[in-house]
């Protein structure tokens, strides 16, 4: 609701996998914004942001985990790391690179 009401649309997906085929079938998609710890599918937010940097360059990358705090080295250099619970304004403050 908080993407949403600062003026994106959201499309969501309930795993990994789900999230590749919707960049895999639209092309209006500028932000990801995954938690670490996904369920399901065959790979986790990490491995997922990790996919999309290869395959999708300019699309902002946004990651979040209240239990895991991944290397710099194991994310691409230009994610966003939110640590959960993070604050609404670092959030937009994020969202904001892809307006």
């Amino acid at each position: 609701a908080l993407i949403e009401d600062a003026g994106f649309d959201v499309i969501e997906a309930a795993d990994a996998d789900e999230a590749i085929r919707h960049l895999e079938t639209r092309r209006d998609i500028a932000v990801v914004f995954s938690d670490i710890e996904m369920p399901g599918g065959s790979m986790n937010g990490l491995k997922l942001i990790q996919a999309v940097r290869r395959r999708w360059p300019p699309v902002v990358l946004i990651l979040a985990s209240g239990r895991i705090a991944p290397l710099a080295a194991d994310m691409p250099s230009d994610t966003v790391f939110l640590k959960k619970p993070y604050v609404e304004n670092d959030l937009l403050n994020a969202l904001q690179i892809a307006a």
